[in-house]
This record gives structure tokens, sequence and C-alpha cells, in this order.
């Protein structure tokens, strides 16, 4: 369906914008140069804040240690009854740095998780604790979250007591702060239980290393810095664009437009190297054309004079041929001109008699001292006459050239008909066959590009353009047809051709256009060559 198309092709742009095109990687070396320094920018605050933060939190532990110490000092003083009694006055009056009470056994507190510096303030603590208390004194120190904190081994919770004991802020369920518990044993079977915030309760927040309060600009820096790049980049690569879509027009006789200059120092030079380069092509095809419409004109004088002198010939025969080979001429010199425009010989497309045609081609190569064996069949195809006889006289010529064999050039050229129900049913099979080395087989898949020369053929002849299998190839796909190239069995190269026959009643009647190319060839005896 076209929508799935759309849609399964949509990554492959998505991915071909970002890592193919030179706006989408420029775009993101700079996101991923700004990325880079956004990290090292928050990794080096990171290392900074945690030293400060870290230095803040023991001198904060020394005082909450030194005052522990303070406030279990004054305890001691107090005889014990009175003890409870201050304790409960403290309370009331609110206010107080440490909530404290007694207890008769110690209460086991659930640590904060995962806090390193949390650790570090409790081991402060704790040392501070037992320099100053006498000697066999146990000890206690968690900070903890006040939520779910146990004040007594009853199971009293720190969230029960009245809201004037202790700061309910620092209790509150979307930002409870933590409190440090220390726990002491004065005497056998007496703990004093002391808890309450420290001087800063949100330190250990101060070490989030991602929060939205510090990821928001960033994130604004990076979408402001991707769009001004897409800009910026958008902006830079537009003369490319330009400079991609002009050169893309090369060579489809478009009258050229020199391009605006515009861009960067580097892009302005290519431009102008651009641009001079375009007319240099523009000047020489016109130099060419001007060429070959010259030679085209001036090769229909003596193309007129041999019309009129081959008519002054006694032998009728003779002078059919002398016309035939005239008007074949004539015929290459009138699209000479088209050739050169459209590289593209224009001719109507009639019924041409196959056999008629080799039957010339091998009598003419025959009167050269050539060896060849010809089995026609009286076939007819729909094409291009002149076309058709330049690629399979370009066949002929080098399986006679270059298939030399045992000191012979011999070709062999048969010709068949698709056999009914097979894959080449309705087709004009012609096979044309030498009695050379053959092909090597890593080469056979490059034969068919243009001036493509082998080792054999260089060493036979030097100034040749290669084998021009690739205009025999570009001529039989566009008649339809289809051309396999292999070599022989038997040794030798084989070229098969196929090509789609015509069938009278398929198409408006027509001259058959052999008569054009090789009229009705008969020896001088009358019989078939």
């Amino acid at each position: 369906m076209p929508f799935e198309s759309e849609t399964s092709s949509w990554p492959r742009h998505t991915l071909a914008f970002w890592f193919d095109s030179l706006q989408g990687r420029f775009t993101l070396a700079m996101l991923a140069g700004l990325l880079i320094v956004q990290l090292l920018v928050n990794l080096l605050w990171y290392h900074q804040a945690e030293l400060r933060t870290r230095r803040q939190a023991e001198t904060a532990a020394h005082h909450v240690a030194t005052g522990v110490l303070g406030t279990l000092r004054a305890l001691r003083e107090l005889p014990p009854t009175n003890q409870h009694f201050v304790i409960e006055l403290l309370r009331n009056m609110g206010g107080t740095r440490f909530l404290v009470f007694i207890n008769k056994a110690p209460v086991e507190i659930q640590p904060l998780p995962e806090q390193p510096l949390a650790r570090v303030v409790e081991a402060i603590v704790q040392k501070e604790l037992a320099a100053q208390l006498p000697p066999g004194a146990e000890t206690r120190v968690v900070l903890a979250s006040p939520v779910g904190l146990h004040t007594s081994p009853e199971g009293a919770l720190l969230a029960d007591l009245p809201e004037s004991w202790v700061d309910p802020s620092l209790l509150a369920s979307e930002r409870p702060a933590p409190f440090l518990v220390v726990q002491v044993q004065t005497e056998p079977g007496q703990w004093h239980y002391m808890t309450g915030s420290m001087p800063d309760p949100y330190f250990l927040e101060q070490l989030d290393f991602i929060t939205w309060q510090r990821l928001t600009p960033q994130l604004l820096t990076l979408c402001l810095v991707l769009v001004l790049t897409v800009a910026a980049a958008r902006a830079l690569t537009a003369p490319l664009r330009g400079l991609s879509r002009a050169a893309a027009l090369v060579g489809h006789r478009t009258t050229p437009q020199p391009l605006r200059v515009t861009g960067t120092s580097e892009v302005r030079s290519a431009i102008k190297a651009f641009n001079e380069m375009q007319e240099r092509i523009r000047r020489y095809l016109s130099d060419r054309e001007r060429l070959f419409a010259s030679i085209s004109h001036d090769l229909r004088t003596p193309i007129t004079r041999l019309r009129l002198r081959s008519e002054l010939l006694d032998e009728e025969a003779v002078q059919d041929e002398f016309h035939e080979d005239l008007d074949e001429l004539d015929m290459m010199v009138k699209t000479a001109l088209q050739i050169v425009k459209d590289t593209d010989i224009h001719e109507n497309r009639v019924p041409v008699r196959i056999d008629l045609v080799l039957q010339k081609m091998v009598r003419d190569a025959r009167m050269a001292g050539q060896q060849i064996e010809l089995e026609d069949l009286p076939l007819t195809v729909f094409g291009k006459p002149l076309a058709l006889k330049r690629a399979l006289g370009n066949l002929l010529d080098n399986a006679i050239f270059y298939g030399a064999g045992s000191g012979q050039h011999k070709a062999e050229l048969r010709m068949s008909e698709g056999a009914a129900g097979s894959a080449e049913a309705g087709q004009v099979l012609l096979t044309v066959r030498d009695h050379g080395p053959g092909v090597p087989e890593s080469e056979l898949a490059r034969l068919g590009q243009p001036y493509t020369r082998l080792d054999h053929g260089s060493k036979l002849r030097q100034d040749g353009l290669g084998l021009g299998l690739s205009i025999v190839r570009d001529i039989v796909a566009d008649h339809g047809g289809q051309l396999r190239l292999r070599n022989h069995p038997q040794g030798g190269f084989e070229v098969r051709l196929a090509l789609p026959a015509h069938r009278p009643g398929e198409s408006q009647a027509a001259p058959i256009a052999a008569a054009n190319l090789a009229a009705a060839s008969t020896t001088e005896q009358g019989k078939p060559a």
C-alpha cells in the first residue's frame, strides 16, 4: 500500500538526512560538540558541588556532635527524677534542636540507602562521641528518613508526636528532610534517644545530578542551538544544492544558465569553476554540431554524383546493389547530425526481414575473403532497420576479427524461432559463434561496458576503441529483446540474441525494410547466398 511504503521509507529518509547529507552531518557535529561541552561542565559542577557539600556536611556534623554532647552532659547533671520533667518541659516549649527520649533498649533504625555523604556524617558524629564519652559507652548514629521513624522500642512513630514538638515542615510528605538519630547508652538498661534535623536539612539534595531545575535551561539551550544550526547549515548548503541541480542538467539538451555566485569563498570558487566548465562544454558541443552539419552537407554532393554515375551502368543487378549502398550511405549522412545532437538514430519502426539483412552482410563479408556459415530462416522483426544492421554488423565483425582459431577467422550465424510453450516462444533467435580463444569467465560481466577491450583483441589491434557490445545491448533492449554472452562448450565465444518476432497483421502494413538495407539477395547466378 502507498501509505505503508511511505511509512517504511520515512526512517530511511531521516537517517539519510542526518548521516548522509552535509546539512545533517554539520548539525550532528554541532549538537555533539554542545552535548560534550554540557557534559563536561556538569561533571565539573558536580565535582565542585560535591567538595563544597562535603565540607559543609563535615562542619555541620561537628556542630551536631557538640550539641549532642552538651545535651548529654546537661542531662547527666540532673537528678534522675528531674530528667523526665526537664525533657517534657523542653518538648512543650518547642524550638529545641533535639527531641530527647529515654528508652530501656535501643531502637532499630533503617538508614538512608545509597547515600555516601550520609555515611560520612554518621562516621564523624560517631567519632566525636566516642572521643568525648566515657570508655565503653555504646553509641548508635544513623541518618534516616522521618517517614516511619520509630522513637521507642514499643513502636511509637515520630509522625505521631504533637506538632509543637517538631517542625511540621520537616515531616512534609512531598519533601521530608532526613533526621539524625543518636542513641547513647548512659547506664545499663537506659538509652538516651536524640533526634533532629541537620543545620541544612536538605544538604543531600545538593548532590542530585539530574533535576528539572538544572536540565530545563540546558534543554532550551540545546533546542535553540539545534534550530540555529539547521538554519545556518541550510543557508550554507543552499548554493551546493543549486550546483548539484545544475550539474544534473548537464547533457540533457537544456540551455545552460550560469549559476549565481553566492556562499562562502570555497563554494563561490566551485560555482565559478562550474560556470566556466559549463561554458566550455556548450562551446564544444556547438562547434561539434557545426562540424558534423558541414560534413553531412559536404557528403551529399559526392553521393549525388555517385548516384548519377550508377545510372550509366549496364547491368541492372549491379546498378541495384550500388543503389542499395548509396541509399544506406545517404541515410547515415542524414542521421549524422541527429546522432551528434541526441546520441540516437531516429528511425521509424517497420517490419525487417532479418534473414535478408544477414544474407547481404554475409555476401559482402565473403567477397572480402571471410569464412562465414549462415543458417537462416525467413523471419521478420518490427524495429529500426539501420540500428538493427548496426548491431548485427558489430557482432559479425567481432566474430570474424577477434574469433581467430587455428589460424582461421571463421564465424557461424544461425537463425531459429523460439519453440512454442517455452520462454522464448514468439522470438527470433540469432546465434553468432566464433572459434577463437573465448573470454575469461571473470571478464564476462564487463563485456557490455563501453570501450571494453580484452588482452586478445589488444594484441591483434592496437588502435581499437572496444568491442561495441554496449551499443548492441542498448539497441537490443530498445527493441524489447535480450542478449546473452557465453563461452561455447566446444570452444570459441557465442552471442545469443533474441528479438520479438513480427507477425502479419500486428501493425499497419508497411514495406519490408530489407529493401532499404539488403534487397532480395541473390548471387549472380540467381541462387540464394
